[in-house]
């Protein structure tokens, strides 16, 4: 069945409960997982532009930074599992694109992510990127609400 399962978080107490459920699915199959978080790219629009690459250095020190505290929630539970982890970062504007990319790249065989569950016109507003990789996907989506 599946063998190297891609879990994206983003730093939401669901995702982190959907790690919990992800690293015990992966263990009942004898799979490995993929840790997988996307850190947005740097935008800024100012006149002043003597402070844009100060800027920019500390938005990457800081996103990086939480990138490593939420994959250190994928590898510690992993790890206590006594389940194959490893992570992998990637910058983008489109966080489902970047997930199915390198879902694709890494050779993962599913991806499982959370959903917040919004509906309406909260979720037509904001969006949904799990809805969207399950749109987009080639590789199946198990999503946890």
């Amino acid at each position: 069945m599946f063998k190297h399962l891609l879990l994206p978080i983003d730093g939401s107490k669901l995702s982190e409960a959907t790690v919990q459920k992800g690293v015990q699915f992966a263990k009942s199959l004898n799979a490995r997982i993929k840790g997988f978080y996307v850190m947005p790219e740097f935008h800024i629009f100012t006149y002043r532009t003597e402070m844009v690459d100060d800027t920019k250095q500390e938005f990457r020190r800081d996103r990086r930074a939480h990138a490593d505290q939420y994959l250190a929630v994928i590898e510690k539970t992993a790890k206590a599992a006594g389940v194959a982890c490893d992570t992998a970062v990637a910058t983008s504007d489109y966080p489902y694109e970047a997930i199915i990319k390198a879902a694709a790249e890494k050779g993962c065989d599913l991806i499982m992510m959370a959903s917040h569950g919004r509906s309406g016109m909260q979720g037509l507003l904001l969006g949904s990127e799990t809805q969207k990789v399950l749109t987009h996907s080639k590789i199946p989506v198990l999503v946890y609400r």
